[in-house]
């Protein structure tokens, strides 16, 4: 693997907490994802199941985890199922986990690391002495899945092996700790950060009129794998004038034009953990006044949104607050008057007028997913990472603008993880201009 993993302490920590949260007698089993078909014989890139990963800090597919913190065998109590290599693996696809290697990473025992074809045996004796059986799908609000997951297949064959135990859900658990991060997730993330803002600085000096979209994401990528990380963290937004408008644009194929603004919505993955950074630059260097105001307009309202959260904040809640502020941003734009404010709220309070200009939400959870665990009626605790990200789209006017970093929740409001990720107009037209920038950015990875 490219990153350097986590120290083996982490994912035994993450154990047990998870331990704390189960009943006496129960079995956790997790599986790692698929790896799915394309056409022919091709395959999509091996992505980790998040849980099993934060679990095992295995990264390797075909992986099965199966924890049972109470049985009578000490070695049954965490075990690892592993795809055994061989001499035509290690040919055609490279070296897979020793044991041991496994072992080195998960903090499980050498001893209790296994082959795939183990498995049965290990799984037909904790059947028998499990109380309740906890396994996983996916239970994100977010998802829709088409696809029958190796996970979703494992519980049917459960059921029909066994139909009479007593099955559990282990998603609200994972979700309920992973939403908090460790120490060391939070030094992963900088990681993904700091190679992310390399890759904005670099982009900032290559960026002139007539280059393409899918040059600009080709800096990017550059930048990354230069650097390390896995890749993208999720496939990016590199959306110049009126495709700046369109919020999931990922084409990425027009021409970059002399007088435009540029969104970029990007991050590195590293480690497993994903960076997210929006930015939106002028695309000849210099904001004209009414990309300026805009601009700034959607900064004062990201401010504004990293004063508001803190630990006890609802993001529903907070979400609405922001609207509130963003929409008086909107009046001094004069893009809405107070009259049409009061009356979409008479109309119907659900859909304020804002929405016209600023239609998605301001936050979401960040971590091992690009949006984590975590939902809007939550309340935030201290170690919950969260992006910031508001914006303004005037599509009759072909602008469209967001302004994102990371924070992360402390005991008396967040702190930015992307301190001197530029940010500010004047800051952006110097570095474009080939100027030096009044902050140091963090150039190489944080080291752990």
């Amino acid at each position: 693997m490219r990153y350097r993993p986590m120290p083996p302490t982490v994912f035994a920590a993450a154990r047990k907490r998870l331990y704390k949260s189960l009943p006496p007698g129960s079995l956790v089993i997790l599986h790692a994802n698929d790896v799915y078909p394309t056409n022919a014989d091709g395959t999509l890139g091996f992505v980790q199941s998040s849980d099993l990963y934060y679990l095992s800090g295995v990264d390797q597919e075909e992986t099965i985890l199966l924890l049972f913190p109470d049985a009578p065998d000490p070695s049954m109590r965490e075990m690892i199922f592993l795809r055994e290599t061989s001499e035509l693996i290690a040919v055609w696809e490279g070296e897979r986990l020793t044991k041991d290697q496994a072992s080195a990473a998960s903090g499980v025992a050498a001893g209790s690391i296994h082959w795939l074809d183990q498995f049965d045996r290990f799984f037909r004796m904790a059947m028998c002495q499990a109380k309740q059986v906890f396994l996983n799908t996916n239970e994100s609000l977010r998802a829709t899945v088409e696809v029958e997951t190796r996970e979703r297949r494992f519980i049917t064959r459960c059921q029909q092996e066994f139909p009479l135990h007593r099955y559990e859900r282990l998603a609200p658990l994972m979700h309920e700790l992973r939403i908090i991060k460790a120490p060391a997730e939070v030094t992963a993330l900088k990681e993904a950060i700091a190679v992310t803002e390399s890759a904005f600085r670099r982009i900032l000096g290559f960026v002139k009129p007539g280059v393409m979209e899918y040059e600009v994401e080709a800096e990017m990528i550059h930048e990354f794998i230069r650097h390390g990380a896995q890749g993208h963290a999720f496939s990016p937004i590199v959306g110049s004038g009126k495709n700046a408008c369109v919020l999931h644009y990922i084409i990425n194929n027009a021409r970059c034009n002399d007088g435009d603004l540029l969104l970029l919505d990007f991050g590195a993955k590293l480690g497993n953990y994903h960076a997210d950074l929006t930015r939106t630059i002028p695309v000849n260097g210099r904001y004209t006044p009414r990309q300026r105001d805009v601009y700034n307009a959607v900064l004062r309202t990201h401010r504004h949104a990293r004063k508001l959260l803190k630990p006890g904040v609802q993001i529903k809640a907070y979400q609405e607050q922001v609207g509130a502020f963003v929409e008086e941003e909107l009046i001094k734009l004069k893009l809405l008057t107070r009259a049409e404010v009061k009356a979409a709220r008479d109309r119907d309070p659900s859909r304020p007028a804002y929405k016209k200009y600023f239609m998605h939400g301001t936050s979401h959870h960040l971590g091992l997913d690009v949006h984590d665990v975590g939902n809007m009626w939550q309340k935030l605790f201290p170690g919950m990472i969260l992006t910031v990200e508001p914006g303004i789209y005037i599509r009759e006017e072909g602008i469209g603008v967001r302004i994102e970093n990371d924070v992360v929740i402390t005991a008396r409001g967040n702190t930015d993880l992307m301190p001197t990720m530029p940010i500010e107009v004047e800051e952006i037209e110097v570095l474009m201009a080939g100027g030096n920038s009044k902050r140091a950015g963090r150039i190489t990875p944080v080291a752990r």
